[in-house]
């Protein structure tokens, strides 16, 4: 019967049981009461596992000891060090905790959607609970990664190298690429690959969205190293600034916070605003994103130039409207 936890849960399963039981646990209370390991067909099958696990959790940085008992001395059981593992007592601010709840909330629809939820309801179960924060205008937009982000952070935290399918955005075209993965980077509602591309010999940054099936290993972990002084961040924006479209925006006063962190000074004088509303340039790349984000704006945002993109978050909130009527009128 295959494993019914992922690793990571029954990783911190471990830790939970290991931290809290009073004096040891043996190998045999493990797998009748840690879930995760009930599923091991056989007794082979558990050892192997519950070896991985502890090993893992070492290199983690997780205190597991081999604890031998005073009266059976052949009877090993193991424990985590508490006084070791502990962290100092600590005391978060409000705008500290509206800031773990901003994070939980961009790692929605994420691949670590499960642990940011967790990490909150832990807070709350101790009666911390984050406040509503005070910046809900800087709430994050980005798109869900897909299923290629977990793959490509654990190949990138061992330097192993990987194959995918990918579609380029400026030609259409579809082909295999084999990439040393440097680092992960979310910008501007999406997520970017920086690394090297063995096919052509140079750094390239590849967005997720585009990469089609899923993320194989090309090599061994530990195949390279990142290049000492390589910049990731510096490369996806030269990118990023290369692809980059301009969007002229008036925005309502005090209102989409977010948009205006992204806008950039402009020597232009850019497109007459409404009297009493603020005219800003907001560089993007795919103008399906930026209609997205500023349909849900409503009216806080009118789209001046381009053309284009007017016609899209238009068409968006035609669509939105029609859908409450229909609604409406099943309704009524």
């Amino acid at each position: 019967m295959p494993d019914a936890l992922p690793p990571a849960e029954r990783l911190l399963n471990l830790v939970i049981a290991l931290v809290n039981t009073t004096g040891k646990m043996t190998k045999e209370q493990i797998r009748s009461s840690v879930a995760g390991y009930d599923h091991a067909p056989s007794t082979d099958a558990f050892e192997r596992m519950f070896e991985r696990d502890k090993e893992t959790l070492r290199d983690l940085g997780v205190p597991v000891l081999t604890v031998t008992g005073a009266a059976h001395g052949d009877e090993q059981g193991y424990r985590v060090d508490v006084d070791a593992y502990a962290l100092a007592p600590m005391e978060l601010s409000a705008a500290q905790l509206g800031v773990l709840a901003l994070a939980a909330e961009f790692w929605q629809d994420q691949t670590l959607r499960a642990e940011a939820s967790r990490a909150l309801t832990k807070l709350a179960v101790v009666g911390v609970r984050p406040a509503e924060p005070d910046v809900l205008g800087l709430a994050p937009r980005v798109h869900p990664a897909g299923p290629a982000l977990g793959p490509l952070l654990d190949a990138a935290a061992v330097r192993q190298p990987v194959r995918f399918t990918y579609r380029a955005a400026s030609t259409g075209e579809v082909r295999e690429r084999t990439v040393e993965p440097w680092r992960l980077l979310a910008s501007r509602g999406g997520w970017y690959l920086v690394g090297l591309d063995r096919d052509r010999g140079a750094p390239r940054v590849f967005r997720l969205s585009r990469i089609v099936g899923q993320v194989g290993h090309a090599a061994d972990p530990g195949d390279y190293q990142v290049p000492e002084g390589a910049d990731p961040r510096a490369l996806l924006d030269s990118a990023q600034e290369a692809e980059a479209r301009t969007a002229w925006l008036a925005i309502a006063p005090e209102r989409a916070e977010a948009l205006r962190a992204r806008a950039r000074p402009t020597a232009e004088p850019g497109p007459p605003a409404p009297e009493g509303w603020d005219l800003v340039a907001v560089p993007y790349t795919r103008a399906s994103d930026l209609a997205d984000e500023i349909t849900a704006y409503t009216d806080a945002v009118l789209v001046l130039e381009p053309a284009s993109l007017r016609e899209s978050v238009l068409r968006r909130l035609r669509d939105a409207v029609a859908m409450a009527d229909r609604l409406g009128a099943n309704h009524g």
